[in-house]
């Protein structure tokens, strides 16, 4: 049994093929392309042409809002698409293209081949109150479903998953900081495997500086624009999503390898900001938390900048956090310890496996895989 996994992410899809097995689904094939718009829909028909596709069982798609519904992995029917349709305006940048993939799977693969739909905000769809409420009127928070749902969670939880196989002698996986640095960015405080707080909310909006998203935000700021500016709804929606964050600071690129390796002054301070901000949440979610036994590192920026880990976390000796340089330097894109002998709070890279996550949830589903 054959079951393809696609990860339709804001800018970038990654195409994973696995074999059921009788110890768990292991990887056949995959393929990652970064920059894609939804022009570039042969990629799929080009993946599916380089298997046997007759022996593709199961299709698992990467959605990343499902609301207060869509809690649990689940078979996709009209509903389910009109569900993750109906969210758009909390995940402009995802949802759509995620549903673009599943339309076009079910085209071009046998409609009676079964697609599930895994969600980015399951993970935290236990997150407490205290954590997941804003303080907004509650009867308009409960009409409207406002409410922080929390982002990235396919990711943080394969962080979590590799952290207790990293360190099987920490009880109950003990307190984890897991950060998610990419063209979007997020941050979570886990304790013993429960999410407790996490920087995106009611969408994949609020929390860190990321490519082209702005992250935290004083709302007054909105009314403003719209005021003197004259901005509609639609071009505010633009605005923040796509305008914003590291491009928008820059004035040059969202793209943080170029950004580290340019002499303008405006590049600089958003490379600043975006470490600047990821280091404010760790202080936070370290008192949240009561302090931490790792802070875990993930995503294409998170996974490959050595520079960035270090503007994070560097003169943190005094909280537990002790980086080592040349460890540090060396874990580009592998997996590693980064902290010294010394350091009270471990700090490692991890490569995330979204996919491995998606398909063992999938399979998990149903009854006969």
């Amino acid at each position: 049994m054959l079951l393809l996994t696609i990860n339709a992410g804001s800018s970038s899809l990654r195409m994973d093929l696995f074999e059921q097995t009788g110890n768990g689904p292991v990887r056949l094939n995959d393929v990652y392309h970064e920059g894609i718009t939804e022009r570039e829909l042969s990629l799929l028909g080009d993946f599916i042409a380089s298997v046997d596709a007759t022996e593709i069982k199961l299709i698992v798609h990467r959605v990343v809002h499902g609301g207060a519904l869509l809690t649990t992995p689940c078979l996709i029917d009209a509903t389910v698409e009109a569900e993750i349709e109906r969210l758009t305006p909390q995940a402009p940048l995802h949802n759509p293209p995620a549903l673009v993939w599943i339309r076009l799977a079910h085209r071009l693969l046998n409609e009676q081949v079964p697609q599930v739909a895994v969600f980015d905000t399951a993970f935290y769809r236990s997150l407490p109150d205290i954590a997941g409420t804003y303080a907004l009127p509650r009867e308009l928070c409960r009409r409207h479903g406002i409410r922080r749902y929390g982002f990235h969670g396919i990711a943080h939880r394969a962080m979590w998953q590799r952290w207790r196989e990293l360190r099987p002698d920490v009880k109950d996986g003990g307190r984890i900081i897991s950060i998610q640095l990419g063209s979007g960015c997020s941050i979570t405080a886990i304790d013993r495997g429960t999410p407790v707080d996490t920087s995106m909310g009611f969408s994949p909006l609020e929390g860190l500086v990321m490519a082209t998203r702005c992250g935290d935000l004083d709302p007054s700021i909105i009314t403003y624009l719209q005021r003197q500016e004259g901005l509609d709804a639609e071009e505010i929606d633009l605005l923040l999503n796509k305008q914003s964050g590291l491009l928008g600071l820059s004035g040059e690129s969202g793209d943080m390898r170029v950004l580290l390796n340019s002499d303008n002054p405006d590049a600089r301070l958003a490379v600043g900001l975006y470490c600047y901000r990821v280091r404010k949440y760790i202080g936070a979610y370290l008192a949240v938390l009561g302090g931490a036994d790792a802070i875990v590192f993930g995503g294409g920026v998170g996974e490959n900048s050595a520079q960035v880990r270090m503007k994070i976390l560097q003169d943190m000796e005094w909280l537990g956090v002790e980086l080592a340089t040349d460890e540090n330097n060396n874990a580009v894109g592998v997996e590693a310890s980064i902290n010294t002998e010394n350091s009270r709070i471990e700090v490692w890279v991890v490569p995330v496996d979204e996919a491995s996550v998606m398909a063992r949830e999938a399979l998990a589903m149903l009854p006969n895989a």
